[in-house]
C-alpha cells in the first residue's frame, strides 16, 4: 500500500516532503530526480531555507521543452536555478537538452536515458496532473516508455500560452522521462494539492492500474509516499487519512 501523509495545505505538505528528501540524503542518497511546477515551491522553499549541503548531490529533472533555451523564463533550466539551484548550488544538475532536441530529438532522450542509467535515481519527486499523466506522460502512454520527444496535448499547450506573448510561441513538445524510468527509482515522492487533484488522487491509489490513469502504475512500486493536502485528499477512503 501506498504511504499517504495528508497535510492541511501546500504549505505544510511542502515541509513534509522536504523532511524526507533531508533524512534520504542524510543517510545517503545522491542523486534526486526532480520535477517543476507549481507543486514542488514549497518543497523548494523550505530547501533552500535549510541548512542542508548539496555539494555532493546530482539532481536529474524529468522534462524540458523542446526549443526553449536555458536562459529562457518559462523553460525548466530557468525554474530550477530559480527556485532551488542558484542558492543550492549541487555537484551535477541535468536538464533535457531542449536545444540539442529542436535539431535531434533521438540523440537528447538517448543521451538522457544514458545519464539516468548512469545515475541510478534514489529518490524520484513528482506531481500528477488532473487526468492522472506524471511528466509529459499522459494517459495512454505505455508503461515500458523511456526518454522520448513527447507532443503536448491541446490542453497542455493551451493551459502554457497564458506564459507566452502569443499561443505560436508556446512549445509543442518536450523531451520527458518515461514511465519505465521513474519507476526505476527507488523510492517515489508525489505531492499534489488542491480539489483539482482530488479526483486523479483517488484513481492513482484506489483505481485500476491502467494506462488511462498513467500515475496508477506507482502502485507496483515498493516505496511510493504520496503527500496531499486536506483538499486533495478529499476522495481517497478514510483508512488513508489516519
Amino acid at each position: 500500500m501506498m504511504k499517504v501523509i495528508v497535510r492541511q495545505n501546500d504549505i505544510q505538505g511542502g515541509a513534509a516532503a522536504f523532511e524526507i528528501f533531508e533524512k534520504g540524503i542524510k543517510n545517503g542518497a545522491k542523486v534526486l530526480g526532480l520535477a517543476t511546477g507549481s507543486t514542488p515551491v514549497t518543497l523548494y522553499q523550505n530547501w533552500v531555507k535549510s541548512d542542508l549541503n548539496c555539494d555532493d548531490l546530482t539532481s536529474i529533472n524529468l522534462d524540458e521543452y523542446v526549443g526553449l533555451k536555458p536562459d529562457n523564463p518559462q523553460s525548466y533550466h530557468y525554474f530550477m536555478k530559480e527556485h532551488l539551484f542558484n542558492k543550492k548550488p549541487f555537484k551535477h544538475s541535468y536538464v533535457p537538452d531542449g536545444v540539442e532536441a529542436v535539431k535531434d530529438p533521438k540523440k537528447a532522450a538517448d543521451d538522457y536515458n544514458k545519464i539516468i542509467k548512469d545515475n541510478p535515481i534514489d529518490i524520484q519527486l513528482l506531481g500528477i496532473g488532473r487526468n492522472g499523466h506524471i511528466a509529459f506522460n499522459e494517459p495512454g502512454s505505455s508503461f515500458d516508455t523511456v526518454t522520448r520527444e513527447v507532443k503536448l496535448t491541446e490542453n497542455t499547450i493551451k493551459a502554457n500560452s497564458r506564459f507566452f506573448y502569443n499561443i505560436d510561441e508556446v512549445p509543442t513538445s518536450a523531451i520527458c522521462m518515461g514511465i519505465a524510468n521513474i519507476m526505476s527509482a527507488k523510492k517515489i515522492v508525489l505531492m499534489a494539492f488542491g480539489e483539482k487533484k482530488a479526483h486523479a488522487i483517488k484513481e492513482m491509489i484506489e483505481g485500476p492500474i491502467t494506462e488511462e490513469v498513467p500515475a496508477s502504475i506507482l502502485q507496483k512500486h515498493p516505496d511510493v509516499t504520496v503527500i496531499v493536502d486536506e483538499a486533495a485528499a478529499k476522495e481517497l477512503d478514510d483508512k488513508y487519512k489516519k
